[in-house]
Formats: C-alpha cells, structure tokens, sequence
C-alpha cells in the first residue's frame, strides 16, 4: 500500500554544526522546513554506536534548478551538512515529487552509501520509504528516494500531546513487524527516531532512511538488533508520555528529570495503558538489563513482534456518530409554494372540502359502482358454496378413505443441514498490524450480501508479497458439527477453511491453532470438510484477492458467510 511519493530524510546532527541552509531545519513530512528540531541523541541512546570522522571534502556546489541526469531536478536543499545534502527534487520524466541525497565520489563514506542504498532497494518493503536509484555520476554519488507530501512525523503528532493507546499500539506493531523483515535480510536502521518515523494518510505506518541514514552519518553498531529494538522502545514511551526516555531534551520532547533513572510511562503519566508501558520498559533494556518489573527483556524486534503479539488486542475507538440535524419540511412540501405569505395576524380560511357527486353523471356512476360490487359479492359466494360441496363428497367417499398400516411409510423430506447462527466474528491479520477493517466485520453476518466487509489494499494479489493472507474469526458460541460454510464475495477470490480445536477453551490468536479442513476459489464458494468436522471457531482465510472494479485496487469483500450443519 506504497503512496508513491516520499519525505525529507533526518539526517541533521547536533554536534553543533549548523546548515547553511535555514540553520539545518528539520523537515516535516510534507518537506518544508518549519520547526528547528535538534536530533539530539545522547550517550546514553547512542552508548552502542560509534561514528567515523567526517569526510573532509567539500559537498558539491549545486543549487535549485541544476539537473541530475537530465531527470533529476533540484527544488529546496532540505539539509547540507558533513560533506553531504539533502533535497527535495522532481523527477521530470515520472512527473513526480522526489528526495535525492549528494555527496561528493570521494567522500570516505560514499562507498558505504551507494551500497547501502541498494541494499535497502533490494528489500522492497513498503513499509519503508523506498530507494528508486542509487547513482555514481560525474564525481558525486547521489541516491533518490520517495517522497510522501500526504505523511506526518512522529515528531509532529507528538508536538500536540501523547498517542492514544490504539494509535501507540499500532505504530510499534508495524514498525515492529517492518524492522524485524528489514533485520531477516540483513539490514538495520540505527537511526530509528520520531523523525524517521512517518503516518501517511491512509494510517499505515512508514520508516524512512533505512541503512541509508547510518551510512551517510558514519553509524555502525557491534548489536544493530538490540539498537534498532531499544529505539522501537524510545518511540512507543514517546509516544504514550510525550516524553523523551533520557535525561536530555530531543526532537521537541523533554527529556526525564535528572537523577530519577528510568522509570516506567505509567509513572510518568497517568492513564497510560498498562500493557504498553510494560512492553516499552522490555524494549529499553540496557545490557540485559529490564527496567520493567516482571518481564523479561526484548533484544531483537523479532521478540518485540513476539511479546506484542502476546499482549491482549487493543480495540479502536468506537466511532463518534453526531445524531442528523431535525428534518425541515420546505415551504413547497407545505403546500403554499407559489403562494403569498399570509400577513401577521390574519386568520386563514380552513379550505371546505369539494362537495360529493351530485350531478345526474355522478349519481349514476355511484350506481354503477354499487351494481359491480354487488355482483361480485354474489359470485363470489356461489364459488366458496360450491368449494365446500366438493370438499364434502371428497371426504364421505369410501374410497377416497386412508388407512394406515405398518407397512406404509410416507415419504421424507431430504436431509439437510440446519443453519448455526453466527454469536460473534472478528478480523484476523496475525502476519501484518493485527487489523483489517474492524469497525465493518459485523456486515459479514448480517444476512444482506449489499453489504461487506473488506480488507486493506494491496499493491498485488497476492497480498504485496507482504502475508500469506487475512482473515474473518467466526465464533460460532459452543462446539457444534459443522458441515458447510458458504462464502458469498464481491469479486473472484481464493479461500480457505481452517478450523481450530474443537477442545479450545478460548479463542485462538495464532494462525498455527486453526487447521485447513476446506478451500476453494470464486465469487460464492462452499467449503466442505472432507472429515466430520466440530469447532467452536472457525476462520474464513483468503488467500489471493481479486482487483475491485470499483478503484482498481487489490483488495478482498466478504458479503456474506453462512454456516450449516
């Protein structure tokens, strides 16, 4: 669900040197540069990085307007800085807003650089802010990235108080998941702060800068898993404090009073969710070492994944519904459209209504009507007298007599299964940010196939590369025998029946717990277990989406699900 475009990347530092260019502002996410954000991160968060000298040689003189390979055109340097800039550019032949990072091809760290950038290229997560090109051209090295105009920094959201719990919830589970992918190939951020940390408008979380910011900086790390997770633990305390975990002050936060320690977002703030300040104290560990207080210590964004999926699912908001404002009848539907305003006071006369039939036509049409009426009363009774004389002879007719022997057996109806109602059902997305449209599930069940549910987008299919699937939980209230559950969907879409134990006491939330008993593909598909089949929960898998008409876009519609036994 990538927005092709991107922003500003935070490369700034607080060493004291300043930009020559609006005194190394920050960017926001929608690059320009407006607050002067220090990125200020202190020993203490950076006790496990070292950073190589600066390069000695000069950045490139270049200035708005000047051409990068005849495409690339520079707009606004967003930050010029250690033999480095950063600009937000266009590209010409894309017809589309970009970020490009120059540096000279004799800078010490332009090696490290170029393959950073291509490695970060090759993952092709989109949740990360994607490298489009990474070039050595005419003695400078310059690497491009997206850029996202419709995006928000953490730093920004922040600035107007704390996440609530779901949003804080949401954002360490994606860049949880995000960066535990990045690590599986080999990369790692080391840069990971409320700058490098965006929410596009679509609500998914993006991270920008990914081994690319550390290159350009001359960051390296002996433990890049355990800086990585400690900064994911950095973000969610900001994130429910609107404090920054350390002793000092950075981007815009403050820092925790002196010679306290750490202590946990509960303490710091009242109302924090319990569940969330413990898994923040587990990613913060230092050396082992957990701050939180019963706990152990997450050392690797895989254990966060883990430890987060562990915790009970935070729920969104109930949406706010504001009740319509109170019909007003128009002065047409009052029937005085066309007419003069009465004056203020005078009385209105009550219109008489039109007198009856009086005129010869008009007595005669009412006897006309009298005589049909008439008619059809009689007839009528002479029909429902002659019924009940037939009836009559049937029944008196020996012959016509049944009797029951024990050897007549009537017919019977086919067999066939009895609907099971539906108790309840939820969304189920255990390999992305745990939720898929929770507020519409209900319409999976609510016997109108004018309604749905449906999933996010997806740039394929097959689900961007990114899961295996999605899925719909259905709870059917108590272990019953199922025999068939019927799908109906809103485009040709694959599926699968799994079913959990039928001894499970609670409702499993992990994809192992549920077995694949039924699949099958297309706009209303019946799954049948093959085996007798007795659950309580029941999940509805899709597993490759169809492209909706309607948007152009990958994305799966459940309309209805019945379920028989």
């Amino acid at each position: 669900m990538a927005e092709r475009s991107t922003a500003a990347v935070d490369v700034a530092d607080n060493s004291g040197e300043t930009s020559l260019t609006a005194q190394a502002d920050q960017s926001t996410a929608d690059g320009v540069a407006k607050n002067r954000e220090r990125d200020t991160d202190s020993d203490e968060v950076q006790e496990s990085t070292r950073t190589d000298g600066a390069g000695t040689t000069s950045p490139p003189e270049l200035h708005s307007g000047h051409k990068l390979a005849r495409r690339y055109r520079l707009e606004e340097c967003v930050t010029r800085l250690d033999g480095f800039s950063s600009w937000r550019a266009v590209d010409e032949k894309l017809r589309r807003a970009v970020g490009v990072h120059i540096l000279p091809a004799d800078h010490s760290r332009a090696r490290s650089v170029l393959a950073a950038a291509r490695s970060s290229a090759l993952l092709g997560d989109p949740r990360f802010v994607q490298v489009l090109d990474a070039v050595e051209e005419n003695d400078v090295v310059y690497v491009v990235h997206e850029w996202l105009p419709d995006a928000t920094e953490l730093t920004t959201l922040l600035a107007s108080g704390p996440l609530e719990p779901y949003d804080a919830y949401q954002m360490v589970s994606q860049v949880s998941s995000a960066m535990a992918a990045a690590h599986r190939e080999g990369l790692a951020h080391l840069r990971l702060n409320p700058n490098a940390v965006l929410r596009a408008s679509t609500g998914q979380w993006r991270i920008r800068g990914l081994a690319v910011n550390a290159a350009l900086r001359g960051v390296a790390s002996d433990t890049p898993q355990r800086t990585d997770t400690e900064a994911i633990g950095a973000l969610l305390y900001a994130a429910l404090t609107q404090r920054w975990p350390y002793e000092s002050d950075a981007y815009g936060l403050s820092g925790l009073p002196k010679d306290i320690g750490l202590i946990a977002p509960d303490q710091v703030r009242a109302g924090v969710h319990r569940g969330l300040s413990e898994l923040s104290m587990r990613a913060l560990a230092n050396d082992g070492a957990t701050a939180s207080r019963h706990e152990s210590p997450c050392t690797t964004p895989e254990e966060l994944v883990k430890a987060i999926g562990e915790m009970p699912r935070i729920r969104p908001p109930e949406p706010a519904f504001t009740a319509p404002p109170e019909y007003q009848r128009t002065t047409y539907q009052q029937g005085t459209y066309g007419r003069q305003s009465p004056r203020p006071g005078a009385t209105q006369p009550v219109p008489s209504p039109p007198p009856p039939l009086q005129s010869r036509t008009g007595k005669a049409l009412k006897w006309a009507v009298s005589a049909l009426l008439i008619a059809a009363l009689g007839l009528g009774s002479w029909q429902l007298a002659d019924a009940l004389m037939d009836q009559g002879g049937k029944n008196e007719d020996p012959g016509q007599t049944q009797t029951n022997d024990g050897n007549d057996k009537s017919p019977k109806k086919p067999a066939g299964g009895k609907p099971i109602a539906i108790s309840g059902a939820r969304d189920f997305d255990p390999l992305g940010d745990q939720s898929e449209k929770p507020s519409d599930i209900g319409k999976v069940y609510d016997n109108s196939t004018a309604t749905y549910w449906q999933t996010d987008f997806y740039l394929s299919a097959d689900f961007g590369r990114l899961k295996s699937g999605v899925g719909i939980i259905l709870d059917l209230g108590k272990t019953q025998q199922v025999g068939k559950v019927t799908v109906t969907f809103v485009g040709d879409t694959s599926v699968e029946l799994r079913s959990a134990s039928p001894d499970a006491g609670s409702e499993p939330t992990s994809l192992d717990a549920y077995s694949k008993v039924a699949q099958g593909s297309g706009t209303t598909v019946q799954l049948k277990p093959d085996k007798s089949l007795k659950s309580r929960y029941l999940l509805v898998w899709l597993t490759k989406l169809p492209i909706q008409a309607d948007d152009g876009k990958w994305r799966g519609r459940v309309a209805d699900i019945k379920v028989t036994s």
